[in-house]
């Protein structure tokens, strides 16, 4: 998506370690109309998958998921990263975040995910795919179907999408990545 790798080049800062930082108008202060921009191109790339839910895991990707949510006419059901104790009939897993360096128990209720449900998944990053693989196992334990995963920015090397690609899953990524080395945005063309 046009639109946004030009963001990317303009306003993403690189720093060591393959960190991205995208802060300024995606994951901390956001750019609403470039948002429903990514959100028109997921539903125009999904145009042909058959969903009933939108999901995503907290808090990154709540906004663009809200988007897709909103054009598709659809619920938006988020993972939470901490056990609330008024949540009851839950399911867990975990996630370990690269950003973050810890684990996450992470959890959704099945009120909201359901056996029969058709889930798309909507995040901000694919890396390494933890945050994805935490939703396939949530989905799998709820009887529930995943249709397709949208990332706004994918890091190829780090090779998260590879491993999706292979599962079989359908992945449609705005933006990839394919190298930070020595602080240089590359964005596969």
């Amino acid at each position: 998506m046009k639109a946004l790798k030009e963001r990317i080049l303009r306003d993403g800062k690189c720093f060591e370690g393959g960190i991205l930082k995208v802060d300024n108008f995606i994951n901390h202060q956001m750019d609403p109309i470039l948002m429903k921009s990514m959100a028109v191109e997921f539903v125009r790339r999904f145009a042909s998958t058959r969903i009933n839910k939108v999901m995503t895991i907290e808090a990154s990707g709540i906004a663009p998921a809200i988007m897709v949510g909103y054009l598709l006419e659809l619920p938006v059901v988020f993972a939470k990263k901490k056990v609330p104790s008024t949540m009851e009939n839950m399911l867990t897993t975990k996630v370990y975040s690269f950003t973050k360096d810890r684990t996450y128990d992470v959890c959704v209720s099945r009120d909201y995910l359901c056996p029969g449900d058709k889930v798309l998944f909507i995040d901000d990053f694919l890396a390494n795919g933890n945050a994805a693989k935490g939703v396939i196992d949530l989905v799998k334990q709820a009887g529930a179907e995943l249709v397709g995963m949208g990332f706004l920015i994918e890091k190829s090397f780090q090779h998260g999408g590879d491993y999706l690609r292979e599962q079989g899953i359908h992945v449609e990524s705005l933006a990839i990545i394919e190298s930070l080395d020595n602080c240089e945005i590359r964005i596969k063309e």
